[in-house]
């Protein structure tokens, strides 16, 4: 390993599938080691995985870095949000952890928000409308389901905190992955008594809320990690936060996430409060907010699309007069758990490549449509705002008008997403080069605590959002008017009785 030109720092994505390290220099951003490991998720009714995983996947990554993690002055978990891990007395797993993905839990959902004074309730208190997806909903269903398990129960943690708190012994967790919970307020930023009150949970057997640029701990004596005793640990976040932290956003600047789920957000100076339930109220980890919509459906799904076809995925055709929604495993924005795939306008002479377009249409238009709402549009015209602006300069001050969408995740090197995001967006699109953008933001998150710095400027130091810029294209208004009319019409089909899914719930 060369010498680093200043102190050494270790940022942590525990994902979905896998956990990825790596060791960056605090004054220069440069990553001077990496590692990964992989996860497995049940396959069964719901989405689940064994938290124990998690660690030993963090415990393998940081020893593929060799002698640079055991140089490390501070380290920061970003984790996949949402998920529920509930430990017994002895500190272990009751239960393999039920992750953000798993949909069981929306009849809980539906039943919180009409007991406790309806969407607006939530969205003016809460922040956010909650879905299958958060975890105030997880509770309720393992109280219903599995109340043996609940019982157990003696303490209640994110991914992120499970994974911090064995880091350093004590039980914390951050602002930004609180507020995916349903039962921390955004209003007061603390956690609700009636939220917990009626999902039956006991606020003590949640972790301390740590405020930004706080140190939650230092690394606890442990032969498996390499780290030095006294290492300091950071607050830690959820994944979307931690990326936000790793571009170093500024208020405006519009994001699209390419992933297992997609995401759109952007920072803001204002509290969310969205009754629709399109977009979430999250916190940033800095002390702003994070408006944001998820799809469930995003890369996964359209490489299964492609898979069937027997197709590479970047073997697309112009959709022609197809229409596909590819919710595969349910949805999140349109809030329809119990969906599954659409295709509309199949003809003998629509090839597979055409499908697959359509497929990649589907999944874009969901996000775009979100992002019109996250950004304020309150039409959800998709790609109206900023669709004849110039290209800004990423990460700037803006109000999403006219600033080039950066894209991000998995998807993001795809050309046929690129072209997909372009065309339906009428946006300019910049794709950063830095690839680990969640592991990055918790790099800088753990370097802040060393040089006093807000990490979101620690990341533009480090020109995290330096890449190419891809010039907008004109809007392709007649597949978006097709998708529109499919989406908004086809509410029983894709389980949604009696409703058009254009409309708040």
């Amino acid at each position: 390993m060369s010498a680093a030109d200043g102190p050494l720092v270790v940022g942590v994505d525990s994902s979905t599938q896998s956990t990825k390290v790596l060791v960056v220099d605090a004054a220069t951003g440069r990553v001077v080691a990496s590692g990964q490991a992989p996860h497995t998720v049940s396959s069964g009714a719901g989405r689940e995985s064994d938290p124990e995983q998690w660690w030993e996947a963090l415990v393998e990554a940081l020893r593929q870095c060799g002698g640079a993690a055991r140089e490390a002055a501070a380290v920061s978990v970003g984790g996949q949000q949402h998920g529920l891990v509930a430990l017994g007395a002895d500190g272990r797993p009751v239960r393999p952890a039920l992750l953000w993905n798993d949909v069981r839990s929306a009849p809980q959902a539906a039943r919180l928000v009409e007991e406790l004074g309806g969407a607006q309730w939530w969205a003016g208190r809460v922040g956010s409308v909650p879905g299958p997806a958060f975890t105030a909903p997880k509770w309720a269903w393992l109280r219903e389901h599995e109340p043996e398990a609940a019982a157990a129960a003696k303490a209640v943690r994110l991914p992120h905190d499970y994974l911090t708190e064995r880091l350093t012994g004590e039980a914390t967790t951050d602002r930004g992955d609180a507020s995916g919970t349903g039962w921390w307020a955004s209003a007061t930023e603390s956690y609700d008594t009636d939220v917990l009150s009626a999902v039956g949970l006991d606020p003590a057997l949640l972790p301390r809320l740590v405020r930004p640029g706080e140190v939650a701990g230092t690394v606890r004596g442990r032969a498996e990690l390499p780290f030095s005793k006294g290492v300091l640990v950071a607050a830690g976040t959820g994944d979307n936060a931690a990326a936000a932290l790793g571009l170093g956003l500024r208020p405006g600047a519009p994001v699209l996430s390419l992933g297992t789920s997609g995401t759109v957000y952007a920072v803001s100076r204002e509290r969310p409060a969205d009754p629709s339930g399109t977009v979430a109220g999250f916190a940033d980890a800095r002390g702003d907010w994070l408006p944001l919509a998820c799809t469930l459906n995003c890369t996964l799904a359209v490489d299964r699309v492609a898979a069937l076809l027997g197709l590479d995925r970047e073997a697309v055709e112009p959709a022609g007069g197809a229409t596909f929604l590819p919710f595969l495993d349910g949805e999140r924005t349109p809030n329809l758990p119990a969906a599954s795939g659409l295709l509309h306008g199949l003809r003998h002479d629509t090839s597979g490549g055409q499908l697959l377009q359509a497929a990649y249409d589907g999944a874009a238009y969901a996000l775009l449509r979100a992002l019109d709402l996250v950004l304020g549009d309150k039409t959800g015209q998709a790609g109206q705002a900023g669709q004849t602006g110039q290209a800004g300069q990423a990460g700037g001050e803006s109000t999403g008008e006219g600033a080039p969408l950066l894209l991000i995740g998995g998807g993001a090197r795809g050309t046929a997403w690129q072209q997909t995001v372009r065309r339906l967006s009428g946006r300019a699109v910049q794709v950063p080069e830095a690839r680990e953008l969640v592991a990055l933001g918790a790099a800088a998150q753990a370097a802040g605590l060393l040089t006093g710095e807000d990490p979101a400027a620690v990341a533009r130091r480090w020109g995290t959002a330096r890449g190419t810029l891809l010039e907008p294209v004109r809007r392709d208004e007649e597949t978006l008017e097709r998708l529109a009319a499919v989406l908004d019409g086809a509410g029983p089909l894709l389980g949604a009785p009696g409703r058009s899914l254009g409309e708040a719930e």
